[in-house]
This record gives C-alpha cells, sequence and structure tokens, in this order.
C-alpha cells in the first residue's frame, strides 16, 4: 500500500533514497535547506514544502538523511512542533546520545523516533541494496516494513533508543579501517614494484579481501576518479563518533586512534569534501608513487 512520507534533508544519500520512495509509489514531502536541490527532488516527483516543520504538518511519516548530530537534533526539535507526524525516522548517523535526545524530544510529543542508520553507500541508495539498522519500537518498525523494502535490508537491532547508531558506529569504523589499511598496502605494493591491478585481483583472490578492495578501488582509485559518493569529512565524523562512545564505554580503542589519524589526515590534506577514496593520496605522497591504471 503507498503511503504519504515526509523527507527531510536531500544530500548524497537522502535524495536517491527519497527518489526510489517516489519511484516506489509514495507521495513524498520533502524539505531541504538548498532550493535548488528542492526543485531537482519536484521535477523527479516529490512535493517541495517550506520547513521540516511544514513536513510535519503534512506527513504521519517524517524520514530525514543528515549530515552531522547538531543538525539531527535540530530537525527532531523542529519536526516535534509539527501537528499531523506520529513517527520520525532518523537515516542519518549521529551517534547515540545524538539519539537518545532526539527520542527524549519527539516521546514527550507523542511521536515515535526510529533510529534507523544505513549502510551500502550512494551505489546502495540508488540501487535499494542498503542495509538499514533499525532501533524504536518494534510496531512501528513493523509498520513500516514495506517503506524499508523500498531501500533496501532492514535489520531490527533493539528497542533500545540509540542501539542502531552504536551498531552503524561499529559497521563504519570497520569499513573505514579496511579502506585505509587498503590504501596502505596497495601503496607499498606499488613502491615495490608490483602491478596495482594485479595486487587487486590477489587481494580478493585471498583473505585479503575486503569490501575496498572488491568495490572502492576498482571503482574509484585506479581510474582516478575519486567519486564514490561519500565525503572525508563525513567518514571523520563516523570515526570520531565511534571513539567517543567506545572512551565513554571504557573499551580499547588502540586501533582506531590510529585510524583517525589517518582520516584526519586527509581532511586536512584533502578537504572535508573530498570523496572518502582520497584517503590513499596522503599516503601516496609520502611514498612518491601514485596507484593508477596500468
Amino acid at each position: 500500500m503507498n503511503t504519504e512520507l515526509g523527507f527531510v534533508g536531500l544530500g548524497n544519500m537522502g535524495f536517491p533514497i527519497m527518489t526510489r520512495l517516489v519511484e516506489a509509489g509514495h507521495r513524498v514531502l520533502v524539505f531541504d535547506t538548498r532550493a535548488d536541490v528542492v526543485a531537482q527532488a519536484v521535477r523527479a516527483g516529490a512535493e517541495a514544502r517550506t520547513s521540516a516543520r511544514d513536513v510535519a504538518d503534512r506527513a504521519e511519516t517524517v524520514l530525514a538523511s543528515l549530515p552531522t548530530p547538531q543538525v539531527s537534533n535540530s530537525v527532531a526539535s523542529e519536526v516535534a512542533e509539527g501537528s499531523r507526524v506520529r513517527r520520525f525516522v532518523d537515516l542519518s548517523t549521529v551517534g547515540q546520545q545524538a539519539a537518545q535526545r532526539n527520542r527524549e524530544v519527539l516521546s514527550a510529543r507523542g511521536i515515535a523516533a526510529l533510529d534507523s542508520p544505513v549502510s551500502g553507500g550512494v551505489h546502495g541508495a540508488r540501487a535499494g541494496t542498503l542495509a538499514v539498522m533499525v532501533s524504536g519500537p518494534r510496531p512501528e518498525f513493523e509498520a513500516l516494513a514495506s517503506v524499508f523494502a523500498v531501500l533496501g535490508r532492514a535489520i531490527f537491532v533493539s528497542e533500545q533508543p540509540g542501539a542502531a547508531q552504536t551498531m552503524k558506529l561499529i559497521n563504519n569504523l570497520m569499513a573505514a579501517t579496511a579502506l585505509a589499511a587498503t590504501a596502505e598496502v596497495m601503496v607499498m605494493g606499488v613502491k615495490a614494484g608490483l602491478d596495482p591491478q594485479v595486487v587487486i585481483d590477489v587481494l580478493n583472490a585471498g583473505s585479503g579481501g575486503t569490501h575496498a578492495s572488491r568495490d572502492k578501488f576498482p571503482r574509484a582509485v585506479l581510474p582516478r576518479t575519486f567519486d564514490y559518493g561519500f565525503a572525508t569529512g563525513l567518514m571523520t565524523k563516523d570515526v570520531l563518533l565511534y571513539l567517543d562512545e567506545a572512551r565513554a564505554l571504557g573499551t580499547p580503542v588502540a586501533l582506531a586512534e590510529s585510524v583517525m589519524r589517518l582520516w584526519e589526515q586527509t581532511q586536512d590534506e584533502e578537504g572535508p569534501s573530498s570523496d572518502f577514496t582520497s584517503v590513499v593520496k596522503p599516503l601516496e605522497r609520502i611514498a612518491g608513487v601514485t596507484i593508477g591504471p596500468t
């Protein structure tokens, strides 16, 4: 059954997710602070609204895809003032603390909060193959099964507020570490005179293969396009959120701290808006090599 949905935040992930919902037959009411992006969404079949509050005045279910914990909290507070909204589905990666604050603000107005960060990148958003990690009231999760199915595979993590955020930070630290480690070994291999494509082929045929070697390097590093679709600044933010939560729990963080240094270096040298596959560039400069097509 098709439904009316609100959607706030039309960035690299939000826009293709919104587009899939429109293509699935949902009426989607959208807001973003960038008027040009909203205009693109209207051309894709969405309906423009003037604010997050306006969206929440007109849709019972409001989804959001936002860049930082601060923006998520601000939008959740605005959505909480809406007259029609009954559930808020946050697809952002914002950490447990922000998610718990959102729940407090929303539940005070009788609005269910579903913490629903996604994994799979822009390509997964376009293809509808995202992994959606969800925590919040289980009946609300089940009620939105058809919506989540448009996005990919939804996995219920817990009813505990923020639990899905913890799961997402674990996932993203693994992704950040795999990409950083693949970049480091690729630089070493090329410096030693190995063909980069051969290095990738052997990694993928053996036990060293990762999502970075199977997809990110062939797609965006070897051809030197650096256009995988996720920003260095966002990955740096995610690793920092992981560190904050792990330190609060008192768990070991030595490896995460090492990974964080490389992401901070990449952000400083390449800029926060650079594609996160640019993590290889500082290592290339240090080694005096370039990983490229042969």
